[in-house]
C-alpha cells in the first residue's frame, strides 16, 4: 500500500474525509456503548513533541490504546533530534520501527522533510502553519450537531494563525463560506486567501463578520512562541473577544467552537465556554475519535473504514 501522510486537510480527498468523519462518529458511539476494538493490535505510533500539549498527547495515546496498539512519546531532550541529528536521518530510522509517526513542531518545513524520508504515515499534530487534526474534530462536531456544513457561513474571529489557515483549507474541502475577522496585520496566509478568494474574505469589524453566522470559532490571541507579544496583542485584539453579545449577531442556532486551551477574559468572555451555543467540550473529545479514525485510515487503508 502506498504510504499516505496527513500534513494538511488537502492530503485527503472529499470522499476520504467523509469516510474519516463518519467513522469517527461511529467510534464515538462504540465507545459510549462499551464496545472495544483491537484493529491496531501490535501496532505502534511514534509521537514527536517539540511543542507542549495536553489534548494532542492524551488523545493520540488514549486512541492507540483503545485500538489495541501502543504509543512512544519522544521529545527533543530525550532523543538525538535535540542533539543535532538531521531530520532526514531520524525519519529513516524511526519509520522503520513504528507504524505511524505523529509530529507536533514549529516549522511546517521540518514536518515535510520528515515525511519525505518516512516509510510510514506521518501526521501533522500541529505546526506553526496548520493544525488539520483539530479541523477533523471540528468538522465531526458540526456534523454531529447540525449535519452537512456545505453552504454554511463560518466566521473565524481573531489571529490569522495555523488554525485559521486550516479553516481556509476546510472551506475548500467541505464547501462553506469563511469570513475571517481580524485586525490589520494579523491576516492569515495571503497565498491561501488568494487561492480561495471565491469562498474566503477578510473583515475587520467582528460584529459585521459574525452577522448571520452559522458557526463562530476563535483561538488564543498569542500562540506558543508569541508570548513576548502578549501585551501588544491584547491591545490589538481588544475588539475581537467572542461573547454572548457578539454571538447575538449570529444566527440564533449558531454554534461556537474553540480548540483550547482558552484564556477567559481575553479571546472569550468569562463564561463563553458554558454559553448555550458552545459545543467546545464535544469538540475537545472528538480529537480522540477523529484521530482514531485517521490512524485506522492511514495504517489500514481508508477503504477499510466502516
Amino acid at each position: 500500500m502506498t504510504v499516505r501522510h496527513f500534513l494538511t486537510l488537502l492530503d485527503l480527498d472529499n470522499d476520504e474525509l467523509t469516510r474519516v468523519l463518519d467513522h469517527a462518529s461511529a467510534l464515538r458511539r462504540e465507545r459510549d456503548q462499551g464496545i472495544h476494538r483491537d484493529t491496531l493490535h501490535n501496532r505502534s505510533l511514534g509521537m514527536i513533541f517539540e511543542k507542549s500539549s495536553t489534548r494532542t498527547r492524551v488523545s493520540f495515546e488514549a486512541g492507540m490504546t483503545q485500538l489495541g496498539g501502543g504509543s512512544i512519546f519522544l521529545s527533543p531532550r530525550d532523543t538525538q533530534l535535540g542533539r543535532g541529528e538531521p531530520v532526514e536521518d531520524s525519519a529513516r530510522v524511526i519509520s522503520r520501527m513504528v507504524d505511524a509517526v505523529m509530529i507536533r513542531t514549529f516549522s511546517h518545513e521540518t514536518l515535510e522533510r520528515f515525511a519525505t524520508f518516512s516509510r510510514t504515515p506521518v501526521i501533522n499534530a500541529l505546526t506553526d502553519d496548520f493544525h488539520p487534526c483539530q479541523l477533523l474534530a471540528d468538522m465531526q462536531t458540526w456534523r454531529e450537531h447540525r449535519g452537512s456544513i456545505q453552504g454554511a457561513k463560518v466566521v473565524w474571529v481573531g489571529d490569522g494563525n495555523n488554525m485559521c489557515n486550516s479553516y481556509i483549507n476546510a472551506a475548500l474541502q467541505f464547501d462553506f463560506e469563511l469570513v475571517v475577522a481580524c485586525p490589520e496585520g494579523y491576516e492569515p496566509n495571503s497565498a491561501l486567501v488568494a487561492a480561495n478568494q471565491d469562498r474566503v474574505r477578510i473583515v475587520n469589524d467582528p460584529g459585521e463578520a459574525v452577522r448571520d453566522a452559522n458557526l463562530v470559532v476563535t483561538d488564543v490571541w498569542a500562540s506558543m512562541g508569541q508570548e513576548e507579544e502578549q501585551q501588544k496583542r491584547i491591545r490589538d485584539f481588544s475588539r475581537y473577544q467572542v461573547s454572548p453579545e457578539l454571538m447575538a449577531h449570529a444566527d440564533r442556532d449558531a454554534l461556537f467552537m474553540h480548540c483550547l486551551p482558552a484564556h477567559r477574559g481575553e479571546e472569550i468572555s468569562e463564561h463563553m465556554l458554558e454559553h448555550r451555543s458552545s459545543v467546545v467540550w464535544d469538540e475537545a473529545e472528538n480529537r480522540l475519535h477523529a484521530q482514531k479514525a485517521l490512524l485506522e485510515g492511514l495504517i489500514l487503508g481508508f477503504d477499510r473504514l466502516d
